[in-house]
């Protein structure tokens, strides 16, 4: 009878451990974040170089500003910049203020973003004048709130503006 009752137990142990089900262990990954996403708002805070012709003289300086730009999309914006040079080192000043709708590629896995600009706006120093613009940059990304940028565009108008002004600097993104 006792080999009868333990023989009993012990079925009825493997009978409600076989029951009880499989104990689920969830793994939870979390998503990848993008590090370029659509309504970005970027400040870039860049250091400028220009070099060209503008109202018959020469124009080569050195100098700064900032920007603005807003991402609609992963892939286009629209930006707002202003870069003060002092021309040919003679205390003039430079001002240029141009408006551009961007296009860019991101390549998340490198954190960079190759991108393309093409826009207007005015250009003062001794005239004032509205101006064109073409250009293209490289971004790259240390995080999604911080990059580095490089590019350069091509400014061309009356009077004979035709330069180039090239900027770097950082980028903060909200």
């Amino acid at each position: 009878m006792n080999k009868t009752l333990t023989l009993l137990a012990v079925v009825l142990a493997t009978a409600a451990t076989s029951f009880a089900g499989q104990s689920s262990k969830k793994v939870v990954v979390a998503p990848q974040q993008d590090l370029f996403r659509a309504g970005e708002v970027q400040l870039d805070v860049f250091a400028a170089g220009a070099a060209g012709n503008y109202n018959g003289g020469s124009v080569n300086g050195f100098g700064g500003g900032l920007g603005l730009s807003y991402f609609f999309t992963k892939y286009f914006g629209l930006g707002i910049d202003n870069t003060l040079t002092s021309l040919n080192g003679n205390g003039h000043v430079y001002n240029s203020t141009q408006a551009d709708i961007i296009a860019r590629y991101p390549i998340e896995s490198w954190h960079l973003a190759p991108y393309a600009l093409v826009g207007g706006g005015a250009t003062w120093g001794t005239q004032s004048q509205g101006n064109g613009n073409v250009g293209g940059g490289l971004e790259y990304r240390i995080n999604r709130g911080i990059g580095l940028f490089a590019d350069s565009r091509y400014i061309y108008g009356n009077n004979g503006l035709n330069e180039t002004l090239t900027r770097a600097g950082l980028r903060f993104i909200f």
